[in-house]
């Protein structure tokens, strides 16, 4: 059995049996969300290294003050009916991984169940890392080098996607606009399917729907099937968790409105969505880095 799906709380320090994107007593999400951030961390001067304000305490808090914790994903009596509805269910979080690459400078991962979205809806990607980028930095000062995401896209393959010029996504990408224009970064963005030949099927077509549609947060110049981010090798997490190992794999090469996990985190549902609309129905795992 794949050893992320055995953690204990010898290895994470929360849940009975933290099983992948379901916490024990928890309700079947529609897939699940994992972010890892790399980079450097300087922690605050203040923070207590043994504090038990650690990133799964934070991110639950950040995530429950936004409105993003979905109450109803929580074991326990049965008006479960009655608690507010929101994005994810808690699962875990931590600093280090047992299956992080030796020297990622792996800095944090959270893991959560996505709840089901309609055709309407993007993937919550980008509150999924804000919510992230917000616990990590309430531990210090992050330099972010990449981030990892494996996106639960089979969870929009089961929902009517809307043509790719009514992308949900497209609706908040004015967002951007507003942002200083020497912000913008040169980036690697690696999409990977595993096992499943999708993702080099569908590139052709995401390339071109990323030049055409109406939206600049990600200016897409070319992508490869071969020129991949070295950190694509190896995620934080054993192949059964998504579908692997790595085999089929596409690497856009582009421009970024900011380095940031806002940006980031709505680059991610949108590719999401339009891979799904291409016809992708397994995870992706998510690779962006600054080059």
């Amino acid at each position: 059995m794949d050893a992320i799906a055995t953690w204990t709380t010898s290895l994470t320090g929360h849940g009975e049996q933290a099983r992948p994107g379901l916490a024990p007593g928890a309700r079947s999400p529609a897939g699940t969300l994992f972010a890892a951030l790399y980079g450097e961390l300087t922690p605050h001067p203040w923070r207590d290294p043994d504090s038990d304000l650690d990133p799964y305490f934070l991110f639950h808090e950040r995530s429950l003050a936004m409105g993003w914790l979905d109450g109803r994903a929580a074991g326990g009596p049965e008006d479960a009916d009655l608690r507010a509805a929101g994005l994810w269910g808690m699962n875990d979080a931590g600093e280090d991984h047992p299956l992080a690459a030796p020297g990622a400078s792996l800095v944090a991962w959270f893991q959560v169940g996505a709840e089901p979205v309609t055709g309407d809806r993007p993937l919550p990607v980008q509150p999924f890392l804000r919510c992230a980028g917000d616990a990590v930095a309430r531990i210090g000062t992050l330099r972010l080098r990449a981030v990892q995401v494996l996106l639960p896209v089979q969870g929009l393959a089961a929902t009517a996607r809307p043509e790719p010029a009514l992308s949900p996504s497209l609706l908040s990408a004015g967002w951007f606009r507003s942002g200083d224009p020497r912000s913008r970064t040169p980036v690697r963005v690696t999409l990977d399917s595993g096992q499943a030949p999708s993702v080099p099927s569908a590139a052709p077509r995401l390339r071109e729907w990323l030049s055409r549609l109406d939206q600049d947060v990600f200016r897409c110049e070319t992508y490869s099937l071969t020129d991949h981010d070295p950190l694509t090798v190896r995620p934080p997490f054993g192949d059964a968790f998504w579908n692997g190992p790595s085999r089929h794999r596409a690497t856009f090469h582009g421009t970024l409105a900011e380095w940031s996990v806002d940006a980031l985190g709505w680059l991610g549902a949108f590719l999401a969505d339009l891979s799904a609309r291409q016809g992708v129905g397994t995870p992706l795992l998510l690779t962006a880095s600054r080059f």
